[in-house]
């Protein structure tokens, strides 16, 4: 099955993405997986990006609350193959249980630092610099 976006995700990856998403919000909502590391923290989980053949699921993750991001995804990964277990049952209509390989979701980082540029002395002196000569026009 071809993707109908040059590069992007098949409908099938997106929809099966969405559903991996869910069950691994479940099953790490519940606390089932016993680290020191994951139990201080919050974990959301953003997006999950399906392989086209569906047998791999990359879950990006921000944990909250947790002091070394870096740490609470490397304590995920070490778990991946007991929360791909636990994620059997929500996920039992799929041919194959996709192996899980988690990764720090940084959008919010880069949405951050986008909007200090932005409200930055230099940016807004610009855009007023713009205003200014579009008015005069």
């Amino acid at each position: 099955m071809r993707s109908s976006r040059a590069g992007g995700s098949s409908q099938r990856q997106l929809r099966v993405g969405e559903q991996v998403r869910h069950a691994l919000s479940e099953v790490l909502q519940r606390g089932d997986v016993r680290d020191d590391l994951l139990e201080a923290a919050v974990l959301s989980v953003s997006e999950v990006r399906m392989s086209p053949d569906l047998k791999i699921a990359t879950a990006f993750v921000s944990p909250i609350g947790a002091v070394d991001h870096e740490a609470a995804v490397e304590a995920l990964n070490r778990h991946a193959r007991f929360i791909r277990g636990r994620l059997s049952p929500a996920l039992r209509q799929m041919k194959y249980m996709p192996e899980i390989r988690f990764r720090l979701d940084t959008s919010f980082d880069n949405f951050a630092r986008i909007d200090r540029l932005l409200k930055s002395p230099e940016v807004a002196r610009d855009l007023d610099e713009n205003e200014s000569k579009e008015g005069e026009e």
